[in-house]
């Protein structure tokens, strides 16, 4: 292990144990999509399900899934998608909420699933609990899994690289979750590192509640191997 990834060597279990704690009030909070979204967001989510349905019947992964919500709006669009997430508390609500569909326990930083699998992947809000010296491994991990010519969608909370939030308490349980906020140059910059091709970024600026502006970056797995 080198002295970088010394700094996070229980950032998985930490946050798997963060979001079990805090799985029932996060669903009751977060399970509304698209109805809590905004045009923008919904539109970007739309453009990137017509890109994978060009690569059907191959599957489609929303990672970091939560209470299925995203995954359940894909399927109502006609992707064959299933979802996956850190925390098993969070898949068991899922799949009591969609039993109609498949969710499965698993990391991002790797994925359960042969090369070349996928026709899609879909990530929002959920590389801001990767810390900086793993996420080149996760995105080299979805240029594994991915089909060539697969869309990859990615949404976070934008800011300067060097910000940095610790949680110990939230929804009224004691946690340990760390995010990350990152400026949408250094995640293209890292996508592209791991062999993915950028094809669009968006800084949405802050609405309603929210504190920071939101990023989205659509990337595609080149279509030669």
């Amino acid at each position: 292990m080198t002295a970088e990834n010394a700094k996070h060597p229980d950032f998985l279990e930490t946050t798997r144990a963060s979001y079990d704690a805090i799985a029932p009030a996060y669903t009751e909070a977060f399970s509304d999509w698209p109805a809590d979204s905004n045009a923008l967001d919904r539109s970007l989510v739309a453009a990137f399900a017509e890109l994978a349905r060009e690569l059907a019947p191959a599957p489609v992964a929303d990672i970091g899934s939560g209470p299925g919500s995203i995954t359940a709006h894909l399927h109502a669009l006609g992707l064959p998608v299933f979802g996956v997430d850190i925390s098993p508390r969070m898949v068991a609500l899922a799949r009591r909420a969609h039993p109609e569909l498949r969710f499965h326990v698993g990391s991002m930083t790797s994925l359960d699933l042969p090369d070349e699998t996928l026709g899609g992947i879909i990530a929002l809000y959920s590389i801001i609990h990767v810390p900086d010296d793993h996420l080149l491994t996760t995105f080299a991990e979805f240029h594994r899994v991915l089909r060539p010519g697969a869309p990859l969608l990615l949404a976070f909370q934008s800011g300067d690289t060097e910000d940095h939030l610790h949680l110990t308490e939230r929804f009224g349980r004691e946690i340990a979750l760390d995010y990350y906020w990152r400026t949408t140059d250094t995640v293209t910059d890292t996508l592209t590192k791991a062999g993915l091709q950028l094809q669009a970024r968006i800084l949405r600026e802050p609405q309603d509640e929210e504190k920071r502006p939101r990023a989205f970056v659509l990337a595609r797995r080149s279509e030669t191997r």
